[in-house]
């Protein structure tokens, strides 16, 4: 490998956040280049259609399309499908859909199950050549003859030296339906001196009459990824097969299969990184099925998961996603993030690209008594402060005005710098001079909430920079312009397991369930210029989702991606990033919280 002096983690996240092919240039992926000279660059993505994708698979995509990409190669979707018993329609389509979703168009979708009658011949004429044969063996005797990692005895299957007649001819009983399932496998001779369990005779075909989503009831026995995997790399012609490390020990299998049925010119070169795991979540679909049929969580797609579909539900842009997966780097080390990393990369993208809109998610009432009933003062706000182009809006200023209840306290005090009686308190208004406004009194209802807030408007000459301390946003009342609008639900997520690790936490994952993951807000209003977002999704369109394929070069015919609701995404000013959830209905409006905003130092004043 290239003995390159690499910068420092610190200097690399610094780089790597200017440069979105920064993963690409440096370390693992580098070196991986340089050393296999194999050319064109062809990688393929190979998932098996049994599950949803969560955000380690995100690297996976990211590596294998991004690499292929970078170095003007072309990337495979290949659907690993060679188990008809944990395949379904649903998980084909949502696999291509993130793979979509994430910005990628595959060269060619193609399915290992495209080569069965290839695999076949190809196990055929490994039996022929003395290298495959087939055991009748229990798996108990399988376990038991294999020995183990530290074990120095091994002994061979007594079917492993019959006549190759002999095997070939049930391997075609196999084929046939001879068998049931269990009761015979064809296994490839391998060398069981060697210390890697990946040498010891893998199965290479077993039986399962199960029928398959695309060959119908054509094959009762089907192949397994240490037979498949390697041979439609090559069918393919792939340079680089990329992988995680867990398959590093395959990587000898892999070689061995590939040289002994002469499929090495070129030969398709497996190299490995480590993994993306995330803190604080689970990915397994066992127990996340169990999350569902409990009612813990929605779906698959519930924003409080890491799947690509909850992830996606929860408006966490795909940009963001590759920006946070090239900002970690590759290398063979497993990668085990705290969420707390993965919500700042987000908060970072977002800060750049979402407009932004005031946002009362417990609203009380203020009215101004000293201004006329009928005032109205329109006050143009910018989406972007800081990006002229994202453009300007307007939204109404009347004696009528919405604000957070937690803006308001009943009694004063010197650490609380916003209203409170014969205090005053800046409304924003995207002006070097905001509204000032001073409560004088307020009501309550018979429970003790206060419900209405009296105060003054300041004139100009009444106020000095010392006259408050605290600015806060608001929501102005006109029926005239259909402010505000009122929202059905605001739907702030919060981690869904109290520990680092749900799976070790005493009592099980179901017994690490946090209390309060998900807090709705069903009385929240927003001003007007959510409308404008809304036709204006993706925001920006460059960094959203719209038209993310169009142009794209290849043999897949795969429609761009249709923007959903979770494009509608904006910073809520002092609250939070939020985007429209998919269960919003024309004006039934549920938002989502993406991410918090930074903490705020001074949030209690």
């Amino acid at each position: 490998m290239a003995n390159k002096k690499l910068p420092t983690r610190a200097k690399e996240a610094a780089v790597s956040e200017k440069d979105p092919e920064f993963m690409f240039k440096v370390g693992f992926l580098d070196d991986v280049y340089n050393e296999v000279k194999t050319k064109p660059i062809v990688t393929r993505f190979p998932p098996e259609p049994n599950g949803f994708l969560h955000i380690g698979h995100a690297k996976a995509i990211a590596i294998n399309f991004g690499f292929a990409r970078y170095h003007g190669g072309k990337c495979y979707l290949r659907f690993d499908d060679t188990n008809p018993e944990a395949e379904e329609e649903v998980y084909f389509n949502a696999i291509l859909d993130a793979v979509k979703w994430l910005g990628f168009h595959p060269y060619k979708i193609t399915y290992s199950s495209d080569h069965f009658d290839e695999l076949y011949d190809l196990a055929e004429k490994l039996i022929l050549s003395g290298n495959a044969y087939v055991c009748k063996c229990t798996d108990e005797e399988v376990k038991r003859y294999r020995g183990g990692p530290k074990s120095t005895k091994r002994e061979e299957c007594p079917h492993r030296n019959r006549p190759i007649e002999e095997s070939l001819a049930e391997f075609r009983g196999m084929k046939d339906g001879k068998f049931k399932p269990g009761e015979a496998t064809l296994r490839m001779k391998m060398d069981l001196t060697s210390g890697n369990p990946q040498m010891w005779d893998l199965i290479a075909y077993r039986v399962l009459n199960k029928p398959h989503h695309r060959t119908g009831d054509k094959w009762r026995i089907y192949p397994t990824y240490d037979f498949t995997h390697c041979l439609c790399d090559s069918f393919e012609h792939i340079s680089h097969s990329l992988c995680t490390t867990e398959f590093e020990m395959s990587r000898v299998s892999y070689d061995w299969l590939l040289e002994k049925l002469g499929m090495v010119d070129p030969k398709p070169e497996q190299r490995e990184y480590g993994r993306l795991n995330m803190d604080g979540t689970i990915t397994s679909k066992r127990k996340i099925n169990e999350l569902v049929s409990k009612n813990i969580v929605r779906a698959w797609d519930d924003p409080r998961l890491y799947t690509l579909l909850a992830l996606r539900r929860r408006g966490v842009p795909p940009g963001a996603i590759l920006s946070f997966v090239n900002s970690l780097g590759v290398s063979k080390n497993l990668t085990s993030i705290n969420v707390v990393v993965f919500d700042n990369s987000i908060r970072k993208y977002l800060e750049m690209t979402a407009p932004r809109l005031m946002l009362v998610l417990d609203p009380v009432l203020v009215i101004l008594d000293n201004v006329p009933d009928d005032h109205l003062k329109p006050v143009e706000l910018s989406f972007g402060p800081k990006d002229v182009d994202m453009g300007k809006h307007v939204v109404p200023f009347t004696k009528r005005i919405y604000i957070e209840r937690e803006d308001f306290r009943e009694e004063g005090s010197d650490l609380f710098y916003r209203l409170s009686p014969g205090k005053m308190v800046a409304l924003l208004n995207g002006t070097s001079k905001p509204f000032v406004i001073k409560a004088t009194s307020f009501k309550k209802d018979e429970s003790g909430r206060v419900t209405e807030i009296h105060a003054e408007l300041m004139k100009p000459d009444e106020v000095t920079k010392k006259s408050y301390k605290a600015s806060i946003h608001w929501v102005g009342k006109s029926a005239e312009h259909h402010s505000p609008i009122e929202l059905a639900e605001v739907r702030l997520f919060n981690p869904l397991f109290k520990s680092k690790d749900p799976n070790s936490a005493q009592g099980g994952y179901l017994a690490d369930i946090r209390e309060g993951s998900e807090e709705i807000y069903r009385n929240a209003m927003i001003e007007i210029g959510l409308e404008e977002i809304r036709k204006r999704a993706p925001w920006p369109a460059e960094a959203g989702e719209k038209g993310r394929l169009e142009g794209e070069e290849g043999e897949g015919k795969v429609e761009p991606i249709k923007p959903g609701p979770e494009t509608v995404r904006f910073q809520g000013m002092r609250n939070a990033y939020f985007c429209l959830d998919s269960d919003t209905v024309g004006d039934k409006i549920i938002l989502n919280r993406i991410v918090s905003l930074k903490e705020d130092k001074g949030k209690d004043a």
